[in-house]
């Protein structure tokens, strides 16, 4: 399978079957044959939000994920699809879109907190994705466990970044933050006008808003900071679409085969500006030390975080990247022992003449077979690899010497039987039997050695082996010695100990050699180890300073983060001087209003325009105390009607029903202008019939 993958549409990565989680070994397999970086973008959300639509669009296609226009969940599990990035040539896009969180048919949420998890795990940049706006139903919708606890808030429960209790529980959320992914809000069928104090915002602040913590300090606010406080800090780089309602209600359940025409165009130009930014601002999937993950990698953290979560574990981030470190640099030793088998077979002709040169030709084969472990390790804690590697290059050098002595010993045999084979037929023939027969036989032995010593290629074992078979062949020499009769007994004796004095001198040479032999090979391996030594504190000073790089990256990142807060804090605190003041005129203002009012009030009652009867302050309720003046001067019966509802709902049109006269409305929009005081309550007090009508309308909670 090519490196860049096409597939034609999504499998199912993470099974979901009767609440168990397992890996596909399909959509592994194809991960394995991804070698290029990857960038993994996940979706997770309620079901029937539209999470599956936003991932074919990022995808290109119309249609791939499956969309469900029931009642029920209709995707299981993860199910992945990997195309061609568009805009990174050499990078594949990893989709994961996840099976819809809080399916009707679940009696246990367990797996919907598991697969929110293995999104953040796994990815680069995380979707989640909700209808309507940011207000607290939609925070308490990202909890399933138990009415306290959220997705979000639950993570540093369902994932460890250490393996060591003792390291994990010092700060363990301090090291998410550095290797989470980006975190992307959609908000669907979004009716909302983003204003703020009258001026209009973009939805990146709005979402800045909605996390904003509470200042009161009780149970209450609590369980509200709870998951804002977890969002701002797991996730430090946020970003938020909105998308407006694509079609009718009817349209929605085959929204993946209406055209792009026939949608709502501010939908399209939404969608469009949505998948802009995925592909433009999603990096490569990275663990900590600045791991770039591939599809392998990709496979081996899936398949490390399911085996934790089905053996009843806690994925933990730091066992996961060992994990991987240990297959990895098991393979990138298996590559540098290959590489060098290979080159040395392709480079070394058996016999070499000597050691020296064998070892000349395999010190730059070593050399680049280190060069490959380097490449392809990482994490080698301890050097236990690189030690590894160090050992099988010791076994595999000593094994070519091995052999290229084999080859030279097989070598040097044959051509023994060939050179001397007919010296041997004439002493069978009893040529040298007979006076001066022996100074015969040494003079045709010395003349065939020499032919022998000149002969090439016959590698360093051509004296060892000559050296033998003249051993073997002793007695011949011997016996002719003894049977030459034109010697006399003294030049036999000078003869015989010439030949021990030889031999003497052949063995003391012999002991030198292997001498110097041991010591090439000590002096080799003392090279090959600083060879290691060298290359591994090239990439250690590599690594650093990509890891300063990195950090300093994250600290430009942090500072404009910094920067940004900075800003939008010194405009928070101007305006509220600002809202002080104006507060304080009004105060003024109302109570000379309110003098003015007591003196010329009587039993009628005609309000023009509501205003605020409670007041929603920092979480704290306050009577306003000009719309308790109104209400003591009315002596009637009261009718009160008030209406409750969740803000942006078309409760405010209601109302204005009730009080409309000629079809002006009286009562503005409630909800639809963030400058309003979530929380409050306003009225209108009219005559009908005699009776005076309250109509109380009151800002639900965000």
């Amino acid at each position: 399978m090519a490196s860049e993958i096409n597939m034609p549409g999504p499998v199912c990565l993470i099974e979901n079957s009767d609440q168990q989680l397992a890996a596909n070994q399909e959509a592994l397999d194809i991960l394995s044959a991804i070698k290029q970086p990857v960038v993994v973008v996940a979706i997770v959300g309620l079901y029937r939000t539209g999470k599956s639509y936003l991932m074919n669009k990022l995808a290109g296609k119309q249609e791939g994920f499956s969309l469900g226009s029931t009642m029920q969940s209709h995707t299981k599990g993860i199910w992945m699809w990997c195309v061609p990035h568009p805009q990174q040539p050499g990078h594949t896009l990893v989709l994961l879109d996840t099976e819809g969180l809080g399916d009707i048919e679940k009696g246990d949420n367990q797996n919907d907190c598991w697969i929110f998890a293995l999104a953040v795990l796994l990815s680069s940049t995380f979707i989640y994705n909700s209808i309507g706006t940011i207000n607290q139903q939609a925070m308490d919708q990202l909890h399933f466990l138990n009415l306290a606890s959220s997705y979000v808030t639950e993570l540093t429960d369902l994932i460890k970044s250490k393996s060591s209790p003792e390291q994990s529980d010092i700060d363990d959320s301090a090291n998410f933050v550095g290797f989470f992914p980006n975190f992307v809000w959609t908000l669907r069928d979004f009716s909302l006008e983003l204003e703020a104090n009258g001026k209009s915002i973009t939805p990146d602040e709005y979402l800045e808003k909605s996390l904003t913590l509470s200042k009161v300090t009780n149970e209450k606010t609590e369980s509200f900071n709870k998951p804002r406080l977890c969002i701002r800090k797991f996730f430090p780089k946020r970003k938020c679409f909105v998308f407006d309602r694509p079609a009718g209600r009817k349209q929605l359940s085959k929204l993946e085969t209406i055209p792009e025409t026939e949608l709502s165009a501010e939908f399209v130009e939404q969608v469009e500006e949505f998948t802009s930014y995925i592909f433009s601002s999603s990096d490569v999937k990275t663990l900590s030390g600045g791991i770039k993950v591939n599809g392998p990698r990709l496979q081996s953290l899936v398949l490390t975080y399911v085996n934790a979560i089905q053996s009843g574990g806690l994925p933990c981030m730091e066992d996961a990247v060992l994990t991987l470190a240990q297959i990895e640099n098991s393979a990138a030793v298996q590559k540098a022992i290959e590489h060098y088998e290979e080159q040395m077979n392709l480079k070394v002709q058996l016999p070499t003449e000597t050691l020296q040169e064998l070892l000349d030709l395999n010190r730059p084969i070593e050399r680049e077979a280190i060069e490959i472990f380097m490449k392809y390790s990482f994490k080698d804690v301890d050097q236990k690899f690189q030690k590894e590697l160090g050992a099988l290059l010791d076994a595999k050098r000593e094994s070519f010497i091995n052999k290229n002595m084999d080859v030279s010993s097989a070598r040097c045999s044959d051509l023994l039987r060939d050179i001397f084979g007919p010296l041997e037929e004439e002493v069978k023939q009893g040529t040298f039997h007979k006076p001066g027969g022996y100074s015969l036989f040494l003079q045709r032995k010395q003349e065939l050695e020499k032919k022998y010593d000149e002969t090439p290629g016959k590698g360093l074992q051509a004296e060892e082996m000559l050296k033998k078979y003249f051993k073997s062949k002793e007695d011949v020499g011997d016996t002719l010695l003894m049977m030459d009769q034109s010697l006399t007994e003294k030049e036999k004796e000078i003869e015989v100990e010439r030949i021990k004095a030889k031999a003497f001198e052949t063995t003391n040479r012999e002991l030198r050699e292997m001498q110097m032999r041991h010591a090439r090979m000590m002096e080799e391996k003392e090279k090959s180890y600083q060879e290691s030594v060298k290359q591994l504190t090239e990439k250690m000073e590599q690594e650093r300073k990509e890891f300063q790089e990195h950090g300093k990256q994250q600290t430009e990142k942090m500072e404009q983060e910094f920067q940004k807060h900075e800003k939008q804090l010194t405009e928070k605190m101007e305006q509220e001087r600002k809202e002080l003041m104006a507060e304080q005129d009004r105060i003024v203002s109302l109570k000379l209003k309110r003098q003015k009012n007591m003196l010329d009030m009587n039993s009628d009652i005609h309000m023009l325009k509501p205003m605020c009867l409670t007041e929603n302050t920092e979480m704290q309720l306050v009577i306003n105390q000009e719309a308790l003046g109104y209400l003591s001067a009315i002596k009637e019966p009261v009718v009160v009607v008030a209406i409750v509802d969740l803000y942006c709902t078309g409760n405010t049109y209601l109302m204005n029903k009730l009080v409309e006269k000629e079809r002006r409305p009286l009562l503005p929009p409630l909800g639809c202008r963030l400058r309003v005081r979530l929380g409050a309550s306003r009225g209108l007090c009219l005559e009908v019939g005699g009776l005076v009508t309250c109509v109380l309308c009151v800002e639900p909670a965000a």
